[in-house]
């Protein structure tokens, strides 16, 4: 199945707006952007009078969980999170993966005529029948401006707010997902945009503070952790660090302390890819892929989507993320043999 847009702007917003009881959702474990996707429509629907029920699911990082005004969001730690019996749409953003919507697949299956979705990944199943895929897109915050321009909501301040509007939910996802603007999907359109919610009193500054400068005490112990098991693989390219649930427990920190953790290694010269495995239990380790942008213009890059493919995971090509059911030992040999086998196709960038 191609995973593709099915549906024009106008088409997809006519059933927004035609909606009573939307539910709105993204993957579980949200991150800025899957969390700016679900404030920035959830305010825009509000805006016009419909009563929503928006969800994340899954650990949320804390910096993040703030953004969210009280009430605005229902926010689910475990467990399954479906809509409720008057729900007439069900909107999945910001991922097209059957495997990331655990707590609320069975719902979705069973309504698939009330499910649309919105996406900027390059692959997804068939979740949404009605669905806008701009895989161009940096960031699902940046396909959801064309949408909501096209209902006619303005990004600005609200009369309930000044801080809290549909720019600043879109800036956090752009932001987000571009690294801070640093990343190689941060294009001409991406600044332009930026250049656009700045406008509507985005405070950049403020942001930036919250979400990246906001850690738990217990982050720089976790990080130390992280780095005292860092390995290098691959002759240097691949680096590979690992956490234990005996680390959380005994640094005070929890899942969602990790945002960016994985990136630390990405300093170093001849770094091309880092890995972060992370134990869920003793037979479950997630795993977090990332990879440097090419060298130069139409260089060579590590596609860490294709290798997070290979453990039914998936993502951009530069930042991914897979479950891998297996020990920590084995989860990284299976990495390692899966990165041995990629790179050998794969030039060095430089």
């Amino acid at each position: 199945m191609e995973y593709s847009t099915t549906v024009t702007h106008a088409a997809l917003v006519a059933r927004l707006r035609a909606a009573k009881r939307p539910f709105l959702t993204t993957h579980f474990k949200p991150d800025g952007d899957a969390m700016g996707s679900v404030l920035a429509l959830a305010r825009a629907l509000r805006s016009l009078g419909t009563v929503v029920d928006a969800v994340l699911a899954g650990p949320v990082d804390r910096a993040i969980r703030g953004l969210a005004l009280e009430g605005e969001i229902r926010f689910v730690d475990h467990g399954v999170a479906i809509p409720s019996a008057d729900c007439d749409l069900a909107v999945v953003l910001d991922t097209g993966a059957w495997s990331q919507l655990e707590h609320c697949r069975d719902w979705l299956k069973e309504h698939p005529a009330l499910v649309v979705g919105i996406d900027h990944h390059a692959r997804g199943d068939a979740v949404a029948p009605m669905r806008i895929v701009d895989r161009g897109c940096a960031s699902c915050t940046q396909v959801l401006v064309a949408v909501i321009d096209e209902m006619g909501v303005p990004f600005g301040p609200s009369a309930r707010t000044a801080r809290n509007t549909i720019a600043e939910a879109i800036f956090v996802g752009l932001a987000t997902d571009t690294g801070w603007f640093r990343f190689s999907a941060a294009d001409d359109r991406v600044f332009q945009l930026a250049a656009r919610l700045l406008t509507c009193g985005v405070d950049k500054d403020g942001l930036y503070r919250m979400i990246e400068q906001g850690d738990a005490p217990g982050r720089p112990l976790l990080t130390g952790r992280a780095l005292n098991s860092l390995t290098y693989a691959c002759g240097g390219r691949v680096a590979i660090m690992r956490l234990m649930r005996a680390d959380f427990v005994e640094t005070g920190t929890r899942v969602d302390d990790l945002a960016g953790l994985v990136n630390e290694p990405m300093g170093v010269r001849e770094v091309e890819m880092s890995v972060l495995l992370v134990e869920s239990d003793p037979q479950l380790v997630k795993a977090s892929f990332r990879s440097k942008p090419a060298a130069n213009s139409g260089g060579a890059f590590i596609d860490v989507n294709h290798l997070a493919a290979h453990f039914d995971g998936g993502g951009h090509v530069h930042a991914a993320g897979a479950r891998i059911a297996a020990s920590m030992d084995d989860a990284v040999r299976l990495v390692l043999e899966a990165c041995a086998v990629y790179l050998e196709d794969t030039p060095v960038a430089g």
